[in-house]
């Protein structure tokens, strides 16, 4: 599956964010300056949801 980033992040300046993935019925999510390099969180899909209303 291909990492994907909000596109609020495109810009250079702004390429500080969360990358994630759906797997099946969960998300993975990483740092993406880290890239390959960062851990990699599993999520339940309410878990995921509650992530991204709290950064909404």
């Amino acid at each position: 599956m291909t990492w994907r980033k909000s596109t609020h992040s495109s810009g250079v300046s702004d390429s500080n964010c969360v990358e994630a993935r759906q797997q099946a019925d969960a998300f993975q999510v990483r740092d993406s300056k880290l890239g390959h390099d960062s851990p990699i969180f599993d999520l339940t899909t309410t878990d995921f949801k509650a992530l991204i209303s709290a950064a909404a």
